[in-house]
């Protein structure tokens, strides 16, 4: 066989291809950014013709650098940004709207009208998930009562919904297969994550016909073949899960108490619990952690809308650095004395608040403040709200031990971010030798299928780390200014 695999990872700022080789080797990659839309305050979009249009683009290029002929790859396995939601012609393929992104909080009021008639409960029962703009339920919603048309074309089953995974399955198969995993299902507010189903009742309160609805598989199945003319060959799609998700499975865990933390756009963190949901008693998530052979595993969730992007507001927003990575630069070299603070809740604020109305707001600044101060708050400002899931999920889970935090992400390349990460947790954190850990989790899904890698225990055997980050800060320096972000965030909130 010939044994490359290539991951497509397409997230909320660039899509991202790379080429795999059987031992999980990065052969090739390939990167694309894409315009983002603000067509208000708070609403945020993506032209679905960009995600494409960049997604075939990338693979192709990918291909290039790898110096394979198409017919080299085994297997593509596909991770995407979840949550953002798409709706598209069922015959042409052609989307109604452009593609509503998870950071989106247009549908806030909507949420709040379905909390007031008491419904908070039977979602949370059966998806896991908070009544929030963050999930695709409401946006897809929303979708329907704005596009004039579009709820009568849907209950004649003339439309098709789907997360950016179904998406690009459409359009790579040609349009001859709708289906999702059970990772991206459970992000929708319309899935059950205890039967496995799409839910009859929440599609009635959010008033989604079931006819929209992609099929639901495993994370490594059969999901079609590839459009020949697309990439030069009929190749399989074997593997699809949700970008949390597959870092998760890319870190390695699959052992119920083992924790992934991934830093891009936002933050988000992951705890195996194995086959066991838990129910959050500090407003985390219960999500699909992946589902194998028709088996589910769970995970708690804690999700931070801005991490990365709080770094990508100083650069193209105030100006005030030239690249993302001077950030750690000059953090090193902010004054120790000024207590400044960021608290980054540009789109709302996630886990553990979850308050869609919040915006972001700058603590402490005095006349001496400057951009050194600034990007200390900003990456600092990162740190904190990571220890407030991991709080959080010490007391659902039970745990007071010392837990080891494994990362990726592209704000995991600096060190001094690391570092700080590690003070302010006072806990270890293990940076991995392969930080693609996205697109790995992804190919070894496909790779799994193909019959190319073994199953998950051996798997994670060959996990290897890069670097462990053991805490330094002094314990009571650290609670000073976890105590100082922790007033921050309470006069935002007032």
């Amino acid at each position: 066989m010939p044994g490359y695999i290539l991951a497509i990872d397409q997230g909320t700022t660039s899509s991202r291809a790379i080429v795999f080789d059987r031992k999980l080797t990065p052969r090739a990659v390939a990167q694309k950014e894409f315009r983002q839309h603000f067509p208000r305050s708070g609403w945020v979009e993506h032209e679905p013709e960009d995600i494409w249009t960049t997604v075939v683009a990338v693979c192709r290029a990918a291909l290039r650098k790898a110096r394979l002929r198409p017919t080299a790859i085994s297997a593509i396995g596909i991770t995407n940004q979840r949550e953002t939601t798409l709706v598209w012609d069922r015959r042409t393929g052609k989307p109604i709207h452009r593609a509503i992104v998870w950071q989106d909080r247009r549908t806030a009021d909507m949420c709040q009208r379905l909390k007031a008639e008491g419904h908070e409960a039977l979602f949370a029962r059966k998806t896991g998930l908070l009544l929030d703009p963050y999930f695709s339920g409401t946006k897809l919603a929303w979708l329907l009562d704005a596009v004039p048309g579009a709820r009568a074309r849907a209950e004649r089953g003339e439309l098709c919904f789907g997360t950016v995974d179904s998406f690009l399955i459409w359009r790579l198969t040609g349009g001859r297969v709708h289906a999702t995993d059970a990772t991206n299902a459970s992000r929708t507010l319309l899935y059950d994550i205890h039967q496995g189903a799409w839910d009859e009742d929440l599609c009635r309160l959010l008033r989604v016909p079931m006819a929209l609805l992609p099929e639901v598989k495993d994370c490594a199945a059969d999901y079609g073949i590839t459009d020949k003319k697309l990439l030069g060959a009929a190749i399989p799609l074997l593997g699809v899960a949700g970008d949390q998700q597959a870092a998760a499975m890319g870190q390695a865990c699959f052992a119920p108490g083992m924790m992934k933390s991934t830093y891009g756009t936002g933050c988000f963190a992951l705890l195996n619990t194995g086959d066991r949901p838990v129910a959050s008693q500090n407003r985390l998530l219960t999500t699909v952690a992946y589902q194998l052979d028709g088996k589910r595993a769970y995970a708690l969730e804690g999700a931070i809308f801005i991490a990365g992007a709080a770094v990508q507001w100083l650069r193209d927003g105030l100006k005030i650095v030239k690249r993302a990575s001077d950030t750690g630069t000059l953090a090193r070299s902010a004054d120790p004395h000024q207590q400044v603070y960021l608290v980054p809740a540009f789109v709302g604020l996630g886990a553990p608040w979850w308050n869609a109305e919040a915006r972001g707001a700058l603590f402490g600044l005095t006349r001496g403040t400057t951009n050194k101060e600034i990007s200390l708050a900003a990456l600092e400002s990162v740190c904190y709200q990571t220890r407030d899931l991991l709080e959080a999920m010490r007391r659902d889970w039970g745990s007071t031990g010392a837990t080891t935090l494994r990362v990726d992400g592209g704000m995991t390349a600096s060190d001094w971010t690391m570092q700080r990460l590690a003070d302010i947790l006072d806990a270890p954190v293990d940076r991995p030798r392969v930080l693609e850990t996205t697109a790995l989790g992804a190919a070894y899904l496909a790779g799994l299928k193909a019959g190319l890698l073994p199953k998950p225990e051996i798997f994670a055997q060959s996990w290897k780390r890069d670097r462990r980050f053991s805490p330094k800060m002094k314990p009571g320096v650290r609670e000073e200014k976890y105590r100082g972000w922790q007033e921050a965030v309470r006069k935002l909130l007032a």
